[in-house]
């Protein structure tokens, strides 16, 4: 038997980065690193070791600080310990968007009860930066970037793009609807959508790191939503 897991673990492990970028544009690809890899066996042969199909929630592409570090979407190292269980040795890194996803995770019921229902993913799968403006004559570090940020890093990415959520379906997707994590995402999401017909519905929710970036007071609103939303895809699913 051929599991969720399995089909993961395969996939990740073997992760690269596309050949060409446009220039200024970086990529933090963990997957190759022998730690990321113990973390990704672990997770998902803790979370998805069946054949049940899951709710595919997508965000953009990973941040630096959350998969781009331990490899689990939105998930940085302490979370990783505190919430998912899994030991490990990787620096604690600061991400808005994991500390909202793990606030949602434990409304839910706890990680066992969402990752049984639900797959954290993004549109493309690796971290993405360009380096900030120059500052007192030192160039700018790097910053995150968005697949979307401009045109042409968007159409370079677009055919990887299709390519990582046609084969991360394959690992056992509910195609009748999908979440889409940004409004601005929902845009190229739904324009994915129309080229290759892969989900039936598309229910979008504000990006977390939006929400506590922005909207921070009205976060227990948000939290809300979220749970209000995955209750709907589990039943009507």
């Amino acid at each position: 038997m051929t599991t969720f897991a399995s089909k993961a673990i395969a996939y990740y492990n073997a992760l690269a980065a596309p050949p060409s970028l446009p220039p200024a544009i970086g990529v933090l690809n963990p997957y190759p690193q022998p730690e990321v890899q113990a973390i990704v066996r672990e997770f998902y042969t803790s979370f998805y070791d069946d054949t049940a199909p899951r709710v595919f929630v997508l965000g953009i592409n990973p941040g630096r600080f959350g998969a781009g570090v331990t490899g689990i979407s939105f998930t940085t190292p302490q979370n990783l310990r505190r919430y998912c269980g899994i030991a490990n040795d990787l620096r604690d890194t600061p991400e808005l968007s994991s500390r909202f996803i793990y606030q949602v995770v434990e409304a839910f019921g706890g990680a066992k009860a969402f990752y049984s229902q639900f797959f954290l993913t993004s549109l493309f799968p690796l971290a993405l930066t360009k380096n900030g403006p120059a500052r007192n004559g030192k160039p700018g570090g790097p910053k995150n970037y968005n697949f979307y940020d401009d045109r042409i890093t968007t159409e370079a990415l677009w055919p990887a793009i299709t390519e990582t959520v046609r084969t991360q379906i394959g690992f056992g997707c509910n195609r009748a609807i999908a979440v889409c994590l940004g409004r601005k995402n929902e845009t190229y999401l739904r324009r994915l959508n129309e080229q290759q017909g892969f989900f039936d519905r598309i229910l979008t929710l504000d990006h977390p790191r939006y929400i506590l970036q922005y909207k921070s007071k009205d976060m227990p609103m948000y939290l809300d939503r979220y749970i209000a939303t995955l209750h709907e895809c589990v039943e009507g699913a």
